[in-house]
């Protein structure tokens, strides 16, 4: 059985944002030769999220107002976690979209349902973050 591990690094220009990684994970399995396996996407750092779905901006924007919903930014004062950084928002977010993600390869491809991309979900952004690639099989 083959391992392959590469890490991801992103730098986003806002506080949350979404990155469709797909391109990017094809270019991993490529790289890695393997052609019947499992690759794992995850978030290594914990204000940030691995998850799957469509690539649509409607749908993007609804996450953005639903979540906010769920776990609004503001004000800091409403979490027991901020005090030294002002971002339980963001780790509450991440739990509800997920750490990481598990798609099998078939016959050297990411096999996915219809409209199925990665993203990278960004919470707490302005600094740079990285996601783990790891892929086994053969």
């Amino acid at each position: 059985m083959k391992s392959y591990r590469k890490e991801l690094w992103f730098k986003t220009n806002t506080r949350r944002e979404l990155i469709n990684i797909t391109p990017q994970i094809g270019s991993c399995l490529k790289e890695s030769g393997i052609q019947e396996g499992l690759v794992l996407v995850n978030a290594m750092h914990i204000t940030a999220s691995v998850f799957i779905n469509d690539d649509e901006s409607g749908l993007h924007q609804d996450y953005e107002r639903w979540l906010e919903k769920l776990a609004p930014e503001k004000p800091h004062s409403q979490y027991a976690h901020n005090g030294y950084e002002d971002n339980a928002d963001a780790h509450l977010k991440r739990t509800v979209m997920g750490r990481e993600v598990v798609v099998a390869v078939t016959d050297g491809a990411l096999d996915f349902g219809p409209w199925e991309q990665i993203f990278y979900g960004e919470f707490d952004g302005n600094r740079k973050k990285r996601a783990l690639v790891k892929i086994i099989g053969e």
